[in-house]
């Protein structure tokens, strides 16, 4: 038959297991709200860049000055192919690593 001690510690480990299952659950759930509140961030902060976008390129289709100076800042900017590509923009060449900020070091 078993002793008394152990009885208490089989009941300590049941209650131990009971408890870190709970913590894992609790933390999963606290994973699931985090994911929820960043996806919620991103989503909102892609509305907003799209409501700004889309502002920009009409205010760009109604007054060409405007055109003009965020066509000049797109080619700044814009250095991927395909995004360039978007604007009616060519593609810009590659240059060696560095290389583009010594020119731009030398112009200032």
């Amino acid at each position: 038959m078993s002793t008394v001690q152990e009885k208490i510690d089989a009941i300590m480990a049941e209650a131990k297991r009971k408890a870190d299952q709970l913590r894992a659950k609790e933390e999963l759930i606290q994973a699931r709200k985090l994911q929820s509140i960043i996806k919620k961030d991103r989503a909102s902060d892609t509305r907003r860049k799209i409501l700004a976008g889309s502002l920009i390129l009409e205010l760009m289709d109604k007054n060409p000055d405007t055109k003009a100076r965020y066509m000049a800042n797109l080619d700044k900017h814009l250095t991927r192919a395909d995004d360039r590509e978007l604007f009616g923009l060519p593609a810009k060449e590659k240059t060696a690593p560095g290389e583009g900020q010594a020119n731009e070091a030398a112009a200032s």
